[in-house]
């Protein structure tokens, strides 16, 4: 006997959604896709094209002097200027280091940018960045993977 009734199938593999890759392999740093940036003793533009992207590296926070350090990163949409995020050593003493780690994902719309300042040249942020997605949230695959 036959019925009138339609069964839909959903596909709900990572194959039948387009990707074909897990989403951390997807925002992995590749030879051919990441710039590195070094910043201290200044205030510079680490990224200021549109789209996301992914910041990694470290802070370090070290002193041949007392007194208060810090290392931050700025949005700006070159009118005004937000903390992202800040690593500060409060009056420690000399001679001694702090290193943290950072690894986050920003998004830039036109005319925003992601900088980095530092307040004397023992406090560094080092890095390195990549797009993972367009302005459009279109995926950027690593330099050199091309999904089967």
């Amino acid at each position: 006997m036959a019925q009138n009734v339609i069964v839909p199938i959903v596909d709900l593999t990572a194959a039948a959604e387009g990707s074909g890759v897990r989403q951390d392999l997807q925002t992995a740093f590749a030879f051919g896709s990441n710039t590195a940036f070094s910043v201290f003793n200044t205030t510079a533009t680490v990224i200021n094209s549109t789209g996301f992207w992914r910041v990694f590296g470290a802070a370090n926070l070290e002193s041949t002097t007392a007194g208060s350090r810090n290392a931050t990163f700025f949005l700006s949409d070159g009118l005004s200027t937000k903390q992202l995020i800040s690593y500060e050593r409060e009056n420690g003493a000399t001679g001694q280091q702090f290193i943290m780690e950072f690894d986050f994902i920003v998004f830039l719309a036109s005319g925003e940018s992601l900088t980095a300042s530092t307040s004397s040249n023992q406090q560094t942020l080092r890095g390195c960045y990549r797009q993972i997605a367009d302005i459009n949230g279109t995926l950027v695959n690593p330099s050199g993977f091309n999904p089967q």
